[in-house]
């Protein structure tokens, strides 16, 4: 709810941000990273950076995650080389090239108003500086942010890493109910605050111990008193009686990842749709067959009932000669019908460096490229494909948002499927219990 975020961006962009920087999108922030060359095919995925600038990060369940950080002047946070190295992996397995947010398209239910946050709004500029209670047992790193508002102290308290845990990894009970098999779960945490008009945006990034990658943008901040203006019957009235309505919106959030499976960006794309019947005469139970379809050109996607994509490495197997692949996990989501770009759920275009943000994209496209990642699924051939994920979320505000507004989340997960030849949290004790086998007498 940030009717008059207009004037402050406006007044901070006039402050510390050019013309020029603002039309060539400049890139890297807080620069680290030394221009990032891809691995060759089954290349150990080592992080490619200076130290200030490599997250490293063994947990205690024995499980490593490695990655490069730097900080774009539109983007924020961008990390990149994200390798994974469970316990018994004799090298890191690299999953990411890169990974980031591309967009948060926010417009206004009332039809006045929408908001690009990443490319037009100060997004990156608005990296709050974070107090040691907020990075508990972390560190919190300090981050040159490009074209701050005020160029005279660029440098931001501002990215935290820490690890926390997330209750059971698994439960099992033995096989002679004397022993139960349990673990609790380790996750690195990578995130920052940027402050965008009345709202705070944390973007989190939750890498577990078992492989799986979590990508969460939480909303928090406050409800603008400046916008209690909604008396078309688009709002929810906040305070006492029926006057002030806060205007709802939604926030429709964008997140591209470039995949680089066991080094190799020649990723491979399948779709999974399953199709269940009625039980035919003489079975008891419905029937469910799954069929895969390998996507060789872009697509624009969207979720059903029993469809599911992967992401498979075309160099990289397991120990019992299975592909590597990761999974798209979809979180909730409400889908904005009201532009091109958001209605559809998830896009595979042919990786083009121009091809940066999923709306108002500022990079230099060739003329009649467009400015939306819906303008990009044009039919290309899938070499190197590049998968942009969009979750939205309408917000209709309710008394409980102020104050401060109770964060509220949109993401999604990639899961690893075939990453390993077993649960990476595997006990000792188990480890022989691969595929087919008979419980021991």
């Amino acid at each position: 709810m940030r009717r008059n975020r207009i004037g402050r961006a406006r007044i901070r962009a006039a402050a510390g941000l050019t013309v020029a920087a603002l039309a060539a999108g400049a890139a890297a922030g807080a620069g680290p990273a030394v221009a990032q060359p891809q691995a060759a095919p089954g290349a150990a995925a080592a992080a490619d950076c200076s130290a200030a600038y490599r997250i490293e990060q063994k947990l205690s369940t024995g499980t490593t995650w490695r990655m490069c950080w730097r900080y774009d002047s539109k983007a924020g946070l961008v990390l990149e080389h994200v390798s994974y190295q469970p316990k018994g992996e004799p090298k890191p397995i690299q999953v990411l090239n890169s990974a980031r947010l591309a967009q948060i398209d926010v417009p206004y239910d009332d039809g006045s108003v929408e908001y690009d946050d990443l490319t037009g709004f100060g997004f990156a500029q608005g990296l709050m500086n974070l107090a040691p209670g907020e990075c508990p047992g972390g560190t919190i790193r300090t981050v040159k942010v490009p074209d701050a508002w005020d160029p005279q102290h660029p440098n931001v308290n501002g990215l935290c890493t820490t690890t926390r845990s997330r209750g059971h990894a698994y439960r099992m009970q033995g096989d002679s109910a004397n022993k139960v098999f349990q673990a609790q779960g380790k996750d690195l945490l990578v995130y920052t605050v940027n402050q965008v008009g009345w709202y705070e945006y944390m973007t989190e990034w939750r890498f577990q111990d078992d492989g799986t990658v979590n990508m969460n943008v939480g909303a928090t901040g406050s409800l603008s008193y400046e916008d209690y203006d909604a008396g078309d019957g688009r709002g929810w009235p906040i305070g006492k009686g029926a006057k002030a309505y806060a205007t709802s919106h939604t926030h429709n959030v964008f997140w591209r990842l470039d995949f680089g499976l066991d080094g190799s960006s020649k990723t491979k794309v399948e779709q999974y749709d399953s199709a269940v019947t009625a039980p035919a005469h003489g079975q008891q139970a419905p029937t469910n067959k799954t069929t895969r379809t390998k996507v060789t050109k872009e697509l624009a996607g969207d979720y059903k009932t029993y469809r599911w994509w992967r992401m498979v490495s075309a160099t990289g197997k397991n120990e019992d000669g299975h592909a590597r692949s990761y999974e798209i996990v979809p979180g909730p989501t409400t889908k904005y019908p009201g532009r091109s770009f958001t209605r559809h759920d998830v896009y595979f275009t042919e990786y083009n460096k121009c091809e940066q943000f999923a709306s108002n994209n500022p990079g230099n496209c060739p003329a009649g490229a467009g400015k939306s990642v819906d303008k990009w699924v044009n039919g290309q051939t899938l070499t190197h494909p590049v998968v942009w994920m969009n979750v939205g979320f309408h917000h209709i505000a309710r008394d409980e948002d102020q104050q401060p507004m109770p964060i509220h989340w949109q993401g999604f997960a990639i899961a690893p499927r075939d990453v390993t030849a077993m649960n990476p949290l595997t006990p000792d004790e188990l480890a022989w219990q691969n595929g087919h086998w008979r419980p021991r007498s």
